[in-house]
């Protein structure tokens, strides 16, 4: 009886953590745009999109917010270095030569990458700082981003 408990109780578990990877705030949704353009120090400027806003005469206006692209390349050298204003949305795309894992230190984001398959991050730069960018096994720094307040 008790085992049967500790199963339903897993069970719940998992089915919460499912629906939390589901339904999880971040990504490209939900960050407010910024007039305060994002710049880049080595030379590799971000990309911005902007989808229009659409309206019927029925339903209310909708706006999709601009998302800041950045590539960052691990097979060169160069540490790559992007200035953003706090609360801009961000895709980061790593491209690497080797197997790892890309982690953006502060916000505690993690994924995969590897060669022809790259690493790809959305979130929103909600919190102010310099944050270190890199492969971890590797221990590598790979880029740098500055979260201006």
């Amino acid at each position: 009886m008790r085992d049967r408990r500790l199963l339903y109780v897993l069970l719940a578990i998992a089915a919460l953590v499912g629906l939390f990877i589901v339904f999880r705030p971040g990504g490209d949704d939900g960050a407010a745009a910024s007039s305060t353009p994002a710049t880049t120090e080595s030379g590799r400027t971000p990309t911005e999109t902007t989808t229009p806003a659409t309206a019927t005469a029925t339903t209310p206006t909708v706006t999709t917010p601009k998302v800041t692209r950045w590539r960052v390349d691990s097979r060169d050298d160069a540490l790559d270095r992007l200035t953003v204003p706090k609360d801009t949305a961000l895709r980061i795309v790593v491209i690497a030569g080797v197997t790892d894992e890309v982690h953006v230190h502060g916000y505690d984001l993690m994924a995969d990458v590897a060669p022809g398959s790259p690493a790809v991050v959305n979130f929103t730069a909600d919190l102010p700082g310099r944050f270190e960018i890199e492969l971890e096994n590797r221990g590598r720094e790979i880029a740098q981003l500055n979260v201006q307040p």
